[in-house]
C-alpha cells in the first residue's frame, strides 16, 4: 500500500466521468488499498478514485471518527437509487484543500453498487455518512462540491481561489 498524491482543484481529470470497472481484480484491490491509506494519511472521510488520478468508478469512506457505528466502506461502480429530505451542512474537499462551504444535500440516500470483491452492495444512510456518498459519487460523475454551491458563493470562490493562486506564485 502506499499513499498516493491527491489531484487538486481546477485539474482536467477532476471534471471528468469515471469508467465502470468491469473487473475486480487485483490490480483494483491495490488501488482500493492505496485510496484508503491516502484518504486516511491526508486526512479526509472519502476520497474518489479520480482524486488520485485514476478515472474508474471506486470510491472509498469512512466517517467513523464522527460516526463510530460506520465501517470503513468500499464502493465500485456506485449509483445513487433514492434521495429524501434536504439538510444543509458545512462541506469540504482534499481537492479543493483550504476551503468550506454551507452545501444543500439530501438528508438520507440509498446507493448501489459492488465491493471490492463485485459482490452487490445496497446502503442506506443519513447524515454526515449520506452526505459523503453523494460527495464522492459527485467526484466520480465530474462534479465537484464548489459546483453545488449559489452564484454569488461561486463567484467569491473563483476570485478566492485566483487571488490564492497569484500569492503561491
Amino acid at each position: 500500500m502506499s499513499v498516493r498524491e491527491i489531484i487538486k482543484y481546477p485539474e482536467k481529470v477532476l471534471r471528468e466521468k469515471t469508467l465502470r470497472v468491469t473487473d475486480c481484480d487485483s490490480k483494483l484491490n491495490k488501488l482500493i488499498d492505496d485510496m484508503i491509506e491516502t484518504m486516511y494519511a491526508a486526512p479526509g472521510v472519502g476520497l474518489a478514485a479520480n482524486q488520485v488520478g485514476v478515472s474508474k468508478q471506486v470510491a472509498v469512506i469512512d466517517v467513523s471518527a464522527r460516526d463510530e457505528k460506520s465501517p470503513l466502506i468500499v464502493l465500485v461502480n456506485p449509483e445513487i437509487v433514492h434521495l429524501e429530505g434536504e439538510v444543509e451542512a458545512e462541506e469540504g474537499c482534499l481537492s479543493v484543500p483550504d476551503y468550506t462551504t454551507v452545501l444543500k444535500r439530501a438528508m438520507k440516500v440509498c446507493v448501489k453498487g459492488l465491493d471490492r470483491n463485485g459482490k452487490p452492495v445496497e446502503i442506506e444512510a443519513e447524515g454526515l455518512l449520506a452526505r459523503a456518498l453523494q460527495h464522492e459519487i459527485d467526484h466520480l460523475n465530474g462534479i465537484l462540491f464548489v459546483d453545488r454551491m449559489g452564484r454569488i458563493k461561486k463567484e467569491f470562490f473563483k476570485k478566492r481561489y485566483a487571488r490564492e493562486k497569484m500569492l503561491r506564485g
